[in-house]
């Protein structure tokens, strides 16, 4: 062995080339917004609740991706700014649920233009077959 190691070629690497986009596509919508006092996953929760119809903690967490602990840190900080509240379940009262205020709702109102337009900002530089095989691609990777 000559003492030399293999290069792992980072800018080959898929993971490396995905970790990017989202990272752009992230950094813009929280741009955009930071204008209405909501993260990317503070709005990705008043979606759930709002759009998706999740009251359950823990749909949230795998409806948005993120694990337990931050959605308790989230939804706190969602309930603190008043945009949620958490009330006890209706057919279990062990069971915690999640409901959008009427300031929830309406910032999530009017930040939709905001993500709407950062959604059509970067599928306007695909077709719609690639917007079609990208989805593909993604999630056979996350199988």
């Amino acid at each position: 062995m000559d003492g030399t190691r293999p290069k792992f070629g980072l800018h080959d690497s898929i993971g490396h080339h995905v970790t990017l986009a989202a990272r752009q596509i992230e950094r813009r919508v929280e741009d955009g917004l930071r204008a209405h006092k909501l993260t990317r996953t503070g709005w990705c929760v008043l979606v759930a609740v709002e759009e998706d119809g999740l009251k359950n903690p823990s749909e949230i967490a795998e409806f948005v991706g993120i694990d337990r602990t931050a959605t308790s840190r989230i939804l706190r900080q969602l309930e603190e700014e008043g945009l949620i509240a958490r009330q006890m379940g209706q057919t279990d009262r062990r069971t915690t649920e999640v409901v959008l205020t009427d300031l929830g709702r309406n910032r999530m109102k009017d930040a939709m233009p905001i993500c709407q337009e950062n959604i059509a900002h970067y599928t306007g530089k695909l077709t719609a077959a690639e917007i079609v095989e990208l989805k593909r691609i993604l999630l056979k990777l996350r199988d």
